[in-house]
């Protein structure tokens, strides 16, 4: 069984447990706490950030598009119509687009400053940057989420999933952070009907179980976060 270093409020690390989910494959966790920059972790990724993923041979791979690319060459290429890309180029670039927006544009503009703000600042040591959270931070997140809404209810409005015919990476990257989100309770569904019908089907899929059974200390998710029927 292969090891993945996550947090459980981590929009990448959540794309990586929905991806091997998909693939039927178990992983053993490891809860990390970047800002504690234990050596240990360190020495797996100078960088200290996550996700890392303990491969064969205990080889760290680091980064969640990186251990995306390793999935689909060593399980993916085997599973045909379940494979989380395609075949065509300029679809393998949709795929690689919406991924990037999700994990990188939305995680810059919108996720991360909501999980720092009201998850992790009142965990962290004031050295290392905790404290009170920041109510101007957490205002401008707020304000980009409806953008961010809007082309996900858009995307999912006018394809069968959000990067063509099939669920792809593109979806579990999406799902990952909007679940992130909406754990928080910071997302207004109902004025998003595409993009909640869309949720609700990757919400059902046995891979996002694990998912709804997530639980940060000191707080709760909204009381619909692991409901199917929302």
């Amino acid at each position: 069984m292969l090891t993945l270093f996550h947090h459980p409020m981590s929009a990448s690390c959540r794309f990586v447990r929905l991806a091997f989910g998909e693939y039927g494959e178990e992983l053993a966790l490891i809860e990390e706490k970047p800002w504690t920059r234990r050596k240990e972790f360190l020495t797996l990724n100078p960088a200290g950030t996550l996700p890392i993923l303990l491969a064969e041979g205990d080889i760290p791979i680091v980064g969640a598009s990186v251990i995306a690319e390793y999935l689909d060459e060593t399980r993916g290429v085997l599973k045909r119509e379940r494979r989380l890309f395609v075949e065509g180029p300029l679809d393998r670039a949709e795929i690689r687009r919406l991924t990037d927006w999700y994990l990188t544009k939305t995680e810059g503009e919108v996720t991360r400053h909501l999980v720092r703000e009201r998850v992790l600042k009142p965990l962290m040591p004031e050295e290392v940057g905790g404290g009170s959270p920041d109510s101007a931070a957490i205002r401008a997140a707020r304000a980009n989420i409806k953008q961010h809404m809007k082309y996900t209810n858009w995307l999912a409005g006018t394809r069968p999933w959000l990067a063509g015919s099939r669920i792809t990476y593109a979806d579990l990257a999406a799902a990952a952070t909007l679940s992130v989100l909406d754990y928080l309770g910071e997302i207004e569904w109902r004025n998003h009907g595409a993009a909640r019908e869309w949720y609700t089907r990757v919400k059902s899929r046995p891979s996002f179980r694990p998912l709804l059974s997530d639980r940060v200390r000191g707080l709760s998710p909204v009381s619909h976060y692991a409901d199917l029927d929302f």
